[in-house]
């Protein structure tokens, strides 16, 4: 009885999974069937004339998400790294819990402070990146652009705020469960602190500090609120990261309530079909990476 009950949560789970994406694919089937292919990469998006391309909301929220881990995994990796190896007791618990109580903030709570505070704030910053930034050479055509706050590298910076509790926290719990002996050994041998954090802990981790850095980038491609707030909701895809653009969850948010004909309807869910299409193939290249270092780390006796 408790071993078929096990086996029926554990396929319901598939069933679920399963049913999500088949009902997504039948309902946005007359989008792919009306445009074909050209649908992921058209940028026009002209409900009036029914005309619909995925290609702006697409690369929207591929970018935003490449801002948000670029931001957030480096600062996750100094959070953790402190707290287990830096800070003395009576810090590190409490900048602990405060990583915890952070992850646990909703969504819409961060999309409104990014509204609110972050945006006028980032606004008088901008004309000093457009000034500074925007004159490099390469690099330079990407900080240009009117000082207006919101914009694709606002969304981008608020999802790094979102997504850091989530890979520091994953850090942290990851790099307590090193053995004590690995890193006394290495000390013994005359090993600098920075040389035991890179060729012991995250040796030893690599496969966990992956699979959080992956648990973020998959709630930074679906996050919805936050984005909406802040990025921008133009249906136009610029260089300038300092310009407005949109996502594919900031754009089902905007006009899913607002659309009245099938197409218009069969076109959104068909980005909602997209946006878990990408969410799942990447999950899978994790679990692949995953368990081809744990091969790698098997083979070399870490």
């Amino acid at each position: 009885m408790f071993r078929n009950l096990a086996r029926f949560a554990a396929f319901s789970v598939l069933l679920v999974l399963l049913g999500v994406a088949v009902t997504l694919f039948w309902r946005s089937w007359p989008t792919f069937h009306h445009f074909g292919w050209s649908f992921l990469w058209t940028a026009r998006w002209d409900p009036g004339r029914e005309l619909f391309g995925g290609w702006i909301p697409i690369a929207g929220t591929l970018i935003s998400s490449a801002i948000a881990l670029l931001v957030a995994v480096p600062v996750a990796y100094g959070v953790a790294l402190f707290v287990t190896n830096l800070a003395p007791a009576w810090l590190g618990r409490p900048v602990g819990s405060a990583i915890e109580l952070l992850a646990a903030i909703p969504s819409i709570v961060f999309g409104m402070w990014g509204l609110f505070v972050f945006a006028p704030w980032f606004a008088k910053l901008e004309p000093w990146i457009t000034a500074h930034v925007g004159t490099l050479p390469a690099i330079g055509i990407f900080f240009r652009g009117p000082p207006m706050g919101i914009g694709m590298l606002t969304a981008g910076l608020v999802l790094a705020v979102m997504v850091l509790p989530f890979i520091a926290s994953i850090m942290r719990d990851v790099f307590t469960v090193v053995p004590p002996m690995l890193r006394e050994s290495a000390y013994a041998l005359g090993a600098t602190s920075w040389e035991v954090q890179r060729h012991v802990v995250l040796a030893y981790t690599r496969s966990a500090v992956l699979g959080g850095i992956f648990l973020g980038l998959g709630r930074a491609l679906g996050e919805t609120m936050a984005v909406t707030f802040v990025i921008g909701n133009a249906h136009q895809l610029s260089a300038s990261l300092l310009k407005p653009g949109n996502s594919i969850a900031a754009l089902l948010a905007n006009e899913f309530a607002e659309a009245t004909t099938p197409l218009h309807q069969s076109s959104l869910l068909a980005l909602g079909f997209l946006l878990f299409a990408m969410t799942l193939i990447i999950l899978i290249g994790a679990r692949l990476l995953l368990w081809r270092l744990e091969n790698a780390q098997g083979k070399s006796g870490l």
